[in-house]
């Protein structure tokens, strides 16, 4: 922890956040908001009208907490969270999620990355140079949808599927997001390509400890594909109006 903290101490001009959108996630809440806030002291959980004591344990481990009264989806949560992080401030904001899957250890890169790349408004974490532990059916998926977003953006983005990324301040004062489920980290990749934001990628660690996916495969496919679609055939800049 010590190196991670030196590091931070020499790059205090970046004011950074992480936003957690959760459902139903107390197990892992608390030490995963411990073990952050040793790297980035504010942390903000939004709970997505869970049923358990997520947004409790969460607020007693020192994070931020917004609540949704009922389920509204991560897309809402990560709308909701980067709103908040504007309001207060932050120069960027790095989305995870709060299921064990993102290792804390990476937090470092993506600031030092951000840093030290100024023309990247975006940095989307990478898992596909390792894919040995992950389930086939999502190495497959993440193929397929990484190469297609990639020529939508006209940029290479190995890992579009990734939660575990960073927006920089420039980008979300700009961009205008219209979804409010999974599409919605699709969606702030099209749009930020539209606009002419620069993305970058860096590899990361997943741990796979057998934790249950919030995704309904038949009626969360349905509705990416139909938002793809609607994308495709209207363009548009993403710009906010």
């Amino acid at each position: 922890m010590v190196c991670f903290s030196s590091f931070l101490d020499k790059r205090k001009s970046m004011k950074t956040c992480v936003i957690i959108p959760t459902y139903n996630e107390s197990r892992e809440i608390g030490g995963l908001v411990k073990q952050i806030r040793d790297l980035v002291p504010e942390v903000i959980v939004i709970d997505d009208g869970s049923s358990d004591d997520t947004a409790g344990i969460a607020y007693a481990s020192g994070a931020i907490v917004l609540r949704n009264q009922e389920n509204k989806g991560k897309g809402a949560c990560l709308i909701k969270g980067y709103a908040y992080a504007l309001s207060r401030g932050f120069d960027a904001v790095i989305s995870m999620d709060g299921d064990g899957q993102h290792s804390v250890q990476d937090l470092p890169a993506f600031i030092k990355e951000a840093e030290e790349c100024p023309d990247s408004a975006m940095i989307v974490g990478n898992r596909m140079a390792n894919v040995k532990n992950m389930p086939f059916l999502r190495v497959a998926t993440n193929y397929l949808m990484s190469r297609f977003l990639s020529l939508v953006t006209k940029q290479y983005i190995p890992d579009t599927q990734c939660g575990y990324r960073l927006l920089k301040r420039s980008l979300l004062e700009k961009i205008n997001l219209s979804t409010s489920k999974y599409e919605t980290e699709s969606e702030i990749l099209i749009k930020a390509g539209r606009l002419g934001f620069k993305i970058k990628s860096i590899p990361i660690k997943t741990i796979y400890g057998g934790q249950k996916s919030q995704i309904n495969p038949l009626v969360d496919t349905l509705r990416f594909i139909r938002f793809i679609w609607a994308e495709f055939c209207k363009g548009g800049s993403g710009e906010r109006i």
